[in-house]
């Protein structure tokens, strides 16, 4: 069997974010605020010592403005990959977050339904198959490398532990994501293993 060096990923949510409706859902890109201009410039200067070989990011505008400002930053090119984005919100869009269609959809995927649907979106197996898919395909392309990658909290929190093997599924539950603080997670031979995670990661959970 072929060994190879693992792909190290600093995956991390968008830079903070302003939208034209931002007190209710809705798959809008949204932009990049003044603030989350800042925390991604913090973002590029923590990982410059990790000589970072590329930027990928979501096709969603504030992923995009995150991989771009961060790109020009470490002076590396910057990648829009399809897979990433956020959890669509298919017909709940115009409903507060506290919407309890969501809510429950989303508590099914974390217990491990992942055939619950957000009505006129993903099943969580669609959306844990087309990000896992976009992780793969960086990581294949940088075997002994380190690659910086804009996604959004929601997917994060879902696929990341569910695809790795060193840590419960439920990781990131209750767990709001920073902007622009970057998990650190390996793709090797042996699967996906989350190095570290933003935020005080509750021990039992590990």
């Amino acid at each position: 069997m072929t060994l190879h060096c693992p792909a190290t990923l600093f995956v991390a949510r968008h830079g903070d974010a302003a939208y034209h409706h931002a007190h209710v859902m809705s798959d809008d890109g949204g932009w990049l605020s003044e603030t989350g201009q800042g925390q991604v410039r913090q973002c590029a200067e923590d990982l410059r010592s990790q000589r970072i070989a590329a930027v990928y990011s979501s096709p969603m505008e504030r992923a995009v403005q995150s991989g771009t400002l961060a790109g020009d930053l470490l002076g590396v090119r910057h990648t829009v990959v399809d897979g990433l984005q956020e959890l669509g919100v298919g017909t709940r869009a115009g409903q507060p977050w506290s919407d309890p269609v969501m809510q429950e959809t989303y508590a099914a995927w974390i217990a491990g339904d992942l055939t619950a649907r957000v009505p006129g979106a993903e099943s969580g197996a669609e959306i844990v198959e087309r990000m896992v898919g976009a992780l793969q395909s960086i990581a294949d392309q940088h075997r002994g490398e380190q690659v910086l990658v804009f996604t959004h909290g929601g997917v994060m929190s879902l696929v990341l532990p569910r695809v790795s093997v060193n840590v419960r599924n439920d990781l990131a539950h209750q767990r709001f994501l920073p902007n622009a603080v970057p998990a650190r997670v390996e793709a090797g031979d042996d699967g996906w293993r989350v190095i570290t995670w933003p935020g005080q990661v509750d021990a039992s959970a590990v």
